[in-house]
């Protein structure tokens, strides 16, 4: 897997995707498949390779799967994330590897309208 160099440019689809994740309010999360369905583009896979790759400078947390599942590998960082910025949260069940909880997709999701107009989901 190359990395992109200092000196490269990034891919536009790339910068597309960064740019849907930078405007995700706070305690908020769309999935791969609502960025890519929101950009008109490319699928949740496409969605999940840029975030991957170039992610790290942006809210990765709030990009997620469908299910609400933590990101394998990387669930105690986005947990702290949820919890800081009060993203809704499901109880973990028993058997729940680490008993980790899951977003709670039904109020957590954000359909990409102006934060300024959306009210939180209660």
């Amino acid at each position: 897997m190359d990395r992109m160099s200092v000196d490269e440019e990034l891919p536009e689809y790339a910068e597309r995707v960064l740019e849907v994740a930078e405007r995700i309010p706070p305690g908020r999360v769309m999935t791969y498949g609502d960025v890519a369905e929101w950009l008109g583009e490319g699928g949740p896979r496409q969605v999940g390779r840029v975030m991957a790759l170039y992610g790290g400078a942006v809210p990765w947390w709030r990009v997620v799967r469908a299910d609400g599942v933590l990101l394998p590998g990387s669930e105690l960082r986005a947990l702290a994330h949820y919890r800081e910025e009060g993203t809704p949260l499901r109880k973990a069940g028993r058997s729940a590897e680490g008993h980790v909880p899951r977003i709670a997709m039904a109020r957590a999701r954000w359909d990409g309208r102006d934060p300024e107009r959306v009210t939180p989901h209660t």
